[in-house]
């Protein structure tokens, strides 16, 4: 009888399992790609010529994340005046310094390990991180 039992249960608790397991990898790309767009932000953020350096702040962005395959990542400058209008960073503002900010786009995709037919997955992570320049 306890055979039976364990026979009809044991699908269903594999299948929970690994879920579980797929749901734990999405979540950690989450992660690792937020750090990797907060890494390249950082990089950026350290000085107005980092901030000019879109392919470091790139390349600072995935290899702040080595271990997720496929990893890119995306930079843009921008600038603000103090009252918060946008204005070209060749330009110069009336009201006070001119703000700069770097804004870096991470994205990934995550492979479930388990295939769930008739479940649509696209596994597509993506995570944006913004900072001021110093």
């Amino acid at each position: 009888m306890v055979a039976v039992e364990f026979a009809l249960v044991a699908p269903l608790i594999l299948l929970l399992l690994a879920g579980v397991l797929d749901f734990g990898a999405l979540v950690r790309t989450a992660i690792c790609v937020a750090d990797a767009a907060r890494a390249g932000a950082q990089y950026g953020s350290l000085s107005l010529a980092n901030s000019s350096n879109t392919t470091g702040i790139q390349t600072a962005a995935v290899n702040a994340a080595p271990d997720i395959a496929g990893m890119t990542a995306t930079a843009v400058k921008s600038c603000q005046c103090p009252g918060g209008a946008s204005v070209s960073c060749s330009g110069t503002c009336t009201g006070g310094k001119m703000l700069v900010y770097v804004q870096v786009t991470a994205r990934a995709t995550c492979n479930p390990m388990f295939s769930y037919s008739g479940l649509p997955f696209s596994g597509a992570v993506s995570s944006k991180a913004s900072m001021r320049v110093q």
